[in-house]
């Protein structure tokens, strides 16, 4: 099996300085078009333009597909109308779509003026449906059969057509427009030449709507191990696949999302390093001003108890370790309740379930973390019993606390049809630092009669 080259942004600066295109243009063909990407990285402007410039057509077509939008933009100044246009030949419809929607107006106008009439139309039709849909990322390069062909009509047809479609490995038949079966090639190799393509389709047909969000079809892909998914319209018609490389990215730019709503930082589509210093603390500062504000709350809840505080002194020092254990219980929960929101591994209606076996790990954990305390302020504190027995008991139930909290508001999220990872951290941490407070006091003054 061959194994692709690497061939470094340095061995290309070489060659471009040496002036050797011939020996550059002979390196280009054994390179994956993703490392090609990854060496554009480290150079220039100029030198980006004429490496670009000696790729295949493909090749150059998969290069300006992966590359950012920054890069591409750059790219799309340089290169000349009909350089454009011989990029624009070769990307698939939906590759554009993704290329269109990145990019601002004016260079929006100019790759259009790049495309034909008919995928310009195409690429308008795409450009309709709402984002993150499935008709958003759908492509509408797909073999489409007819069930009264013969399996020598249908191979024909994949050979005379197959080299513009996005993928072969499983073509649809149709009546109408309408999707009546599915036929696999490996079927269609294996038949005898004059079987109709009716008697060796698949009826059981997987398939989406092009309004259904985008995730829940990368999860059906998923979920199914499915190389493409037919995607129908409101009529019941084919319109288009997502194929199992658009769920990929659908499922990597869903999950970034997820950890930036987790982390308390709103979501970016640039990368870290793409990302200026003044957006970056655009997109943390608002979560960090709620959180701070949210804080209030607990400062005035610390004052309510100020007598206390002051009775006890001691009870300030266990504060820190209480809420700290209480926040880490509750996103523990919340980061499992919500990876499996995700994957489909829970529903909302496994809330009681999912109750239920949060408090027995919560009991085991609490009593656990509760013990151990107990030992350590028993020693630390003058043998006082009561403190350690009020710590333990305060510890038990504010970790139960802090993992129903933690596994019922993202299960609730999800029902209201908000993002489950807004109820991640720090969100969560907040609302239990303020409960862990009231808890804790609520226990003290109860032991101590303060």
């Amino acid at each position: 099996m061959a194994q692709e080259r690497k061939f470094d942004a340095e061995q290309m600066t070489e060659l471009l300085d040496r002036h050797d295109y011939k020996k550059l243009k002979e390196e280009l063909e054994s390179v994956h078009p993703v490392d090609i990407v990854d060496a554009f990285d480290e150079l220039d402007k100029k030198e980006r333009t004429l490496v670009f410039r000696l790729l295949a057509k493909e090749e150059a077509a998969e290069v300006f597909t992966d590359m950012d939008s920054d890069m591409r933009e750059d790219l799309i100044n340089a290169l000349t109308d009909s350089e454009l246009e011989e990029v624009m030949e070769e990307m698939y419809v939906d590759d554009t779509v993704d290329v269109l929607e990145e990019m601002p107006a004016n260079v929006v106008d100019r790759l259009l003026m790049a495309t034909d009439e008919d995928t310009r139309a195409k690429i308008n039709a795409l450009l309709q449906y709402p984002e993150d849909s499935a008709g958003s990322i759908m492509n509408i390069e797909y073999i489409s059969l007819r069930k009264e062909m013969t399996v020598a009509d249908a191979i024909l047809k994949i050979r005379q057509v197959g080299i513009n479609k996005e993928t072969i490995y499983t073509c649809y038949v149709t009546e109408k427009k309408r999707l009546i079966g599915i036929v696999d090639v490996k079927d269609l190799l294996t038949a005898g030449e004059s079987r109709k393509i009716a008697e060796i389709m698949d009826e059981n047909v997987l398939y989406a709507r092009t309004l259904d969000d985008q995730e829940y079809v990368a999860n059906m892909i998923n979920k199914y191990g499915l190389v493409a998914i037919p995607i129908i319209d409101h009529e019941d018609c084919l319109v288009g696949i997502v194929t199992v490389d658009d769920a990929m990215l659908v499922l990597q730019d869903e999950t970034t999302e997820d950890i930036s709503i987790m982390a308390g930082v709103s979501p970016n589509e640039d990368s870290y390093f793409g990302t200026s210093v003044f957006q970056h603390a655009k997109n943390r500062s608002l979560w960090l001003m709620l959180m701070m504000l949210s804080a209030t709350v607990t400062g005035e809840i610390l004052g309510y108890y100020e007598n206390a505080m002051a009775a006890m002194p001691v009870l300030i020092t266990f504060i820190p370790m209480l809420m700290g254990t209480g926040g880490n219980c509750g996103s523990q929960s919340s980061t499992l309740v919500i990876r499996g929101l995700a994957v489909g591994e829970i529903e909302f209606r496994d809330i009681l379930r999912v109750i239920f076996k949060e408090i027995r790990i919560a009991l085991i954990v609490g009593v656990l973390l509760s013990v151990v305390n107990g030992i350590r302020i028993y020693i630390m504190y003058d043998k006082n019993i009561m403190l350690a027995a009020a710590l333990g008991i305060t510890m038990i139930a504010v970790v139960a606390m802090a993992k129903c909290i933690g596994c019922i508001l993202p299960l609730t999220a999800k029902k209201l049809g908000l993002d489950p990872a807004i109820m991640a951290a720090p969100l969560i941490t907040t609302i239990l630092d303020t409960c862990t407070i009231l808890v804790y006091f609520n226990i003290v003054t109860a032991f101590f009669r303060i």
